[in-house]
């Protein structure tokens, strides 16, 4: 909303005894689930939006997704973001999936309508979305995805659903590779790390390069060469913690444009609020509140803005 000079209005304040009984609650369930941005994400949306909503990390031991899930319609709650390791168990407690998570076999969001559960995945989609907003298209792109996992499946179907030409998927399960292959249809195919070279975009969808994972600090995803990338070329990393990990740093010394996984995590949170309050989800807001607790936890204040194509993303 702007105001009358132009510039934008602070979001609505909610006032009198908050969170009330009349409020909506939705969360995140996850195991561990204390690290997640997903409650600063969704709360800077619903103020945003001026909605009496509240949404809150629920800690889920492993295992128990379905009871969890299922508890969603006596508890009243409206819907849920879940992570690892709980998406396959969260699909199996939905009474209807969307035609995405049906492929997947996995959700990351559920809702509750009136009762009937409904599970949807937005992670493919969001990754779509982030791209976008660096100016640039699957469309007719050879990509090269690394890693089989849950996030690479999400980023191969939905490459292949935006009309890419190729994707390649390298992974050390052969049988794992060809299941994610195989959500690519006919554009889909099985490569090794070699096809970097000559890929539009590149994805790394492996947790190599993440904070707190025991890998070489320099080490990049199945022993890619930096040789292979350059100037032209996409270079994406899923994660964003830190902001530039090695894949990132050596893409961009060999003049790649590069992005980490940010805006994903906020495009996927945005499709969320679309999916449960019927609302265009306020990206602006939700990015400037997720660089403010990215700047928080990391004891240098305000981060400032995403970056643009071609530019570093924000150093932790």
């Amino acid at each position: 909303m702007l105001s009358s000079a132009g510039r934008r209005a602070p979001a609505r304040v909610r006032r009198g005894r908050w969170p009330a009984a009349t409020t909506v609650v939705a969360g995140v369930i996850g195991d561990p689930v204390d690290h997640s941005l997903s409650p600063v994400l969704h709360n800077a949306a619903f103020a945003e939006l001026g909605l009496d909503w509240a949404y809150v990390a629920f800690p889920v031991p492993s295992g128990r997704a379905r009871a969890a899930v299922a508890s969603m319609v006596d508890l009243g709650i409206r819907g849920l973001s879940v992570t690892m390791p709980h998406k396959t168990g969260a699909a199996e407690a939905c009474q209807r999936l969307s035609p995405v998570a049906q492929r997947l076999g996995v959700v990351n969001t559920v809702t509750n309508v009136g009762g009937e559960l409904v599970g949807d995945s937005t992670d493919g989609a969001g990754f779509v979305d982030s791209l976008a907003d660096l100016g640039w298209s699957p469309k007719a792109k050879r990509c090269l995805v690394l890693g089989s996992g849950g996030a690479a499946r999400a980023v191969v179907l939905a490459l292949a659903e935006a009309g890419a030409a190729c994707v390649e998927v390298v992974g050390r399960r052969r049988d794992q590779v060809l299941a994610t292959v195989a959500l690519a249809g006919n554009v889909g195919a099985e490569a090794t790390v070699s096809s970097a070279e000559a890929a539009d975009l590149i994805v790394n969808a492996t947790p190599v390069g993440m904070a707190g994972v025991g890998t070489d600090p320099k080490s990049l995803p199945f022993d890619l060469v930096e040789a292979t990338l350059g100037p032209g070329q996409l270079v994406t990393d899923l994660i964003y913690a830190p902001a530039t990990t090695p894949l990132i740093a050596a893409a961009r010394a060999r003049g790649s444009s590069t992005c980490n996984g940010l805006g994903m995590l906020i495009h996927q949170a945005a499709r969320q609020v679309k999916i449960w309050t019927g609302r265009d989800a306020p990206v602006e807001a939700m990015s400037a509140a997720a660089l403010r607790e990215l700047g928080h936890r990391a004891g240098r204040g305000q981060l400032g803005t995403l970056p643009h194509f071609g530019a570093a993303p924000p150093a932790l």
